[in-house]
């Protein structure tokens, strides 16, 4: 699982804004000096910190090789929490805006091939994914849906610069994903890579063979009860602290309650800030980001979210 890394936390200014499609618009962001800003892989997000504190987690859809420009786009969404309607009316040209990041949870792994299946704005991660794997040579093809063509972003710039192997979908058109067609005759060893609407991504889990599939959630996945309802102690290794987590309390909360300073930012268990070492113990994990080999791993969690199966958890911390 990939780590926060290299994550900073910078003031950066708006230098572009464009319309990507219809309730859409791309910022492209740089240093107000214009230095060089971190590298970034296909796959990496930012967040974005608008009102109040609120973080919003956005893809990077640039060229990694540009280090002195961040690109983000980002669809109005109806029932804006803030995060989208901040970006749409206040984010203007020479604006500045908090940003923390690059972090990378949907790393583009590498593969004899590549199906890439991306929901409306979830094309965003993907788009850097398309032109790694074509400088790498390696055979890909993606399937765009969204609905209506006028709503999908990047859809002329992708068509037109890749052809046939980008298969664009509208549900006006076309109706929803024929998911059974797209994997037909799939090969094994292909990685499929999907982001997009939550129905979307759970279709696809339910289609995949084990192993194949690679998602990335920006809204958390249903995770039902915890497996524990009781109480449960966490040893932070570094001081030797014991707490004591209860029911009604995250790990985190209760990690910051005692006065230890730890990184987190959407306290959904989606955007992998908190992400924490585990020494000992056997975590429930109730994030949207690991995968199912590292769950089993028992190597990490995501404190925000994740809870304890057993009395005693030891952490990296």
């Amino acid at each position: 699982m990939g780590g926060s890394g290299d994550e900073v936390e910078l003031d950066l200014v708006v230098r572009e804004r464009e319309r990507a499609a219809d309730g859409v618009v791309r910022l492209t962001l740089a240093r107000p000096d214009g230095g060089p800003l971190p590298a970034w892989a296909p796959g990496a997000h930012i967040d974005l910190v608008v009102e109040d504190g609120v973080t919003r987690q956005y893809s990077l859809c640039g060229d990694p090789a540009d280090l002195r420009r961040w690109s983000v786009c980002v669809l109005l969404e109806p029932a804006s929490r803030g995060g989208s309607r901040f970006v749409h009316d206040r984010l203007a040209v020479d604006v500045a805006v908090r940003v923390r990041g690059p972090r990378n949870h949907f790393a583009l792994e590498s593969a004899p091939s590549y199906l890439f299946v991306a929901g409306g704005i979830g094309v965003t991660p993907i788009v850097p994914m398309l032109a790694a794997a074509e400088a790498a040579g390696t055979p890909w093809r993606l399937v765009y849906g969204g609905r209506t063509r006028a709503s999908m972003a990047f859809v002329d710039e992708l068509t037109t610069r890749y052809g046939d192997r980008v298969e664009v979908r509208p549900q006006d058109e076309t109706g929803l994903l024929d998911l059974d067609r797209i994997m037909a005759d799939l090969a094994p060893s292909t990685l499929v890579y999907c982001c997009g609407p939550e129905p979307l991504l759970l279709a696809m889990e339910a289609v995949c063979r084990p192993g194949a599939l690679r998602v990335e959630r920006f809204a958390p996945k249903e995770q039902g009860a915890p497996v524990r309802q009781a109480s449960f102690e966490v040893e932070l290794a570094a001081s030797g602290l014991v707490l004591t987590v209860p029911p009604d309390r995250s790990v985190l909360e209760t990690i910051e309650a005692a006065g230890v300073s730890v990184l987190f930012s959407c306290t959904e268990g989606t955007c992998g800030t908190c992400e924490t070492t585990v020494l000992a113990g056997e975590p429930d994990h109730r994030d949207s980001l690991l995968t199912e080999q590292e769950r089993a791993a028992n190597d990490t969690m995501f404190i925000c979210v994740s809870r304890s199966l057993g009395p005693r958890l030891v952490l990296d911390l």
